[in-house]
């Protein structure tokens, strides 16, 4: 089997586990006061590797798919030039969530505390919802063409 086809298979399933470890981090800090270390840092770890990947892949993708994707289906194409952007978003979030997370972590002040908890939070709540984007719309374009 084609190499590229294998990360392109791994991408698209760990981009989908990467959603769902970003909702761990956003339900565990509802509760503001809630500790949630170990899900910041897997989450954060899954969304790194998988977007990892996909900058791995890029290059083959822009040479080997993206000009037939574009003259065959342009909506498609299109989709997939959303993924990327909804994709860097992810990865901004979860690593904004998680670094608010440790600084929370690292405040002498409970007040503070909990405000850096809260925007911990939200982050990964958004992060979480751009991640699902971005593995929703992976797939349609992967259903249309792959390597």
């Amino acid at each position: 089997m084609d190499p590229l086809r294998i990360a392109e298979h791994l991408h698209g399933h760990l981009g989908w586990l990467a959603a769902v470890a970003l909702l761990h981090p956003a339900i565990l800090l509802r509760n503001a006061k809630r500790k949630a270390h170990l899900s910041v840092a897997l989450a954060a770890l899954v969304v790194t590797a998988v977007g990892a990947i996909g900058v791995a892949m890029y290059t083959a993708y822009r040479a080997k798919l993206k000009q037939s994707i574009f003259q065959n289906a342009p909506a498609v194409g299109f989709l997939f030039e959303r993924k990327e952007h909804l994709a860097f978003g992810a990865i901004f979030l979860t690593w904004a969530g998680a670094l608010v997370y440790v600084a929370a972590i690292r405040t002498g002040d409970d007040r503070a505390l909990l405000a850096l908890r809260k925007a911990a939070w939200w982050a990964f709540v958004a992060a979480a919802v751009l991640a699902t984007a971005t593995a929703a719309l992976g797939t349609v374009v992967a259903v249309y063409k792959t390597f």
